[in-house]
């Protein structure tokens, strides 16, 4: 459970992003520089926690998704391979979701610009709880049905696709612009114990009680999340927004080509998803180093990488060339990738998977800081959907990548070779894309304008 304000208890309604009644607002400064030792500025930054209420209710709230939202994303996989043993069976799971992805993704996008966001986060959340009901339904009947799994995964992405950009869209809201790498960190780290947590507890929980008691626990997650959204104030839309239409992610696509830099992230991201991201081979890689032990802890491996990071992330504010970062921890991640799949020892194939994830939280942190540093709030919403498309549509399309190249090379060969072509894919887009290589935050017009805009609104009465 989240924290209450420090004095009082903010009004019900108030907007998000105005000061809270208690006097706390999101921007203040925090200790001074230099007042903290060494060993501290590695420690991760909790002053988003700290100074936002309505931030420490997202995080909260998004604590509990994860965990639970991590036990189907185990167990839907593993019921599929029980239910067929095959490769493409189970890689058709993330062909099922690109289509709705890319089409919610981009509305949902729109509707974050145009409609309450909190209105539209709490709405897809119960509906995400009531797919989560159905799964479990499904799992309890004598003879679970094979094609309601897939019905329900594309409807999963599409309510996601509506919902992701309010979420991502409300957090340079709720936060200070000098502490947005601060709160992608810690957003990072959320992720990361549900990554850890989630795939551990749903192999004991299989193996104990069956896939349904993974879906039951998600199922109580989305109860608690959905109260704790309930929590946050209204989220009015930008000044002027208007109705989604084509025309207005048009715009949003538009401003996107104008930015190289932003560009270049998605393209990056997308690079390193689409070859290397073989998580739906972990049951097989699993039974073919005949350690089906270890299943749990591969999917938990690339997590406990990011959380390292994460744990020590208060360097992250002293880097300011993040499109640098970004490209450096995709090429680091895609040769952790191909290093997997070269060995044989299972406890250097989870290494490689945890030096892999901890590569991926590099280029991921860096990549949500350049966004949320430099979109103007009435593009937010359009800009997350192109953001949600870029690291979900990626690891989607790579898991039926995966998917293919193990039927027909084998499971080992898939996990390298693809390692290989996003290292080299990522070279090759980080030589095309000057911008992104010389991005500086101190200096790029995009970063200087917003971070103007939001110390003047923090000077307004």
């Amino acid at each position: 459970m989240c924290d209450g304000p420090a004095e009082g208890t903010p009004v019900e309604g108030t907007p998000v992003g105005e000061a809270p009644a208690d006097g706390g607002a999101p921007d203040d400064d925090g200790p001074p520089p230099g007042s903290r030792s060494p060993l501290r500025g590695m420690l991760p930054d909790l002053s988003p926690l700290r100074s936002s209420r309505e931030y420490r209710l997202l995080w909260s709230a998004g604590a509990v998704s994860v965990l639970g939202g991590f036990l189907t994303y185990v167990a839907v996989p593993l019921q599929v391979k029980e239910m067929t043993g095959s490769y493409l069976a189970v890689g058709l799971i993330a062909a099922a979701e690109i289509v709705p992805t890319i089409v919610f993704g981009l509305w949902g996008g729109a509707l974050a610009d145009s409609v309450d966001r909190r209105r539209l986060v709490l709405a897809s959340e119960l509906g995400l709880g009531l797919l989560s009901v159905m799964l479990l339904v499904n799992a309890l009947l004598p003879e679970p049905m094979l094609w309601p799994l897939y019905l329900f995964v594309a409807l999963l992405s599409a309510l996601d696709g509506l919902q992701r950009p309010s979420l991502d869209a409300l957090v340079p809201q709720v936060v200070a612009h000098d502490r947005l790498t601060a709160a992608a960190a810690l957003n990072s780290l959320r992720w990361q114990i549900g990554a850890i947590v989630g795939p551990s507890l749903a192999g004991v929980l299989v193996a104990t009680g069956g896939v349904e008691t993974a879906y039951a626990l998600d199922v109580v997650s989305f109860a608690v999340s959905l109260v704790l959204l309930l929590r946050l104030r209204t989220s009015p839309p930008p000044t002027g927004g208007e109705k989604p239409s084509l025309r207005r992610i048009a715009e949003g696509v538009r401003y996107a080509r104008s930015r190289p830099e932003l560009l270049g992230t998605y393209a990056v991201d997308a690079a390193a998803m689409f070859f290397a991201f073989p998580n739906t081979l972990f049951p097989f890689l699993a039974d073919r180093l005949d350690a089906p032990w270890s299943l749990g802890l591969m999917y938990g491996a690339g997590a406990v990488g990011s959380m390292l990071v994460g744990m020590t992330s208060g360097w992250t504010s002293r880097v300011h060339r993040h499109g640098r970062a970004v490209a450096y921890g995709a090429a680091v991640w895609g040769l952790a990738v191909a290093a997997a799949g070269w060995t044989s020892n299972v406890w250097l194939v989870l290494l490689c998977l945890t030096a892999a994830g901890g590569a991926d939280m590099v280029s991921g942190l860096f990549r949500s800081t350049l966004w949320n540093q430099t979109i103007p709030d009435e593009l937010r919403g359009r800009l997350a959907g192109l953001e949600l498309l870029s690291f979900t549509v990626g690891p989607q399309c790579g898991q039926v990548r995966a998917g293919t190249a193990a039927s027909l090379v084998g499971v080992r060969a898939s996990f390298w070779s693809g390692g290989l072509m996003c290292a080299a894919s990522v070279g090759l887009l980080a030589a095309a894309l000057p911008k992104l290589m010389s991005y500086d935050a101190r200096t790029d017009e995009h970063a200087v304008r917003m971070r103007e805009l939001r110390r003047e609104r923090q000077e307004q009465p």
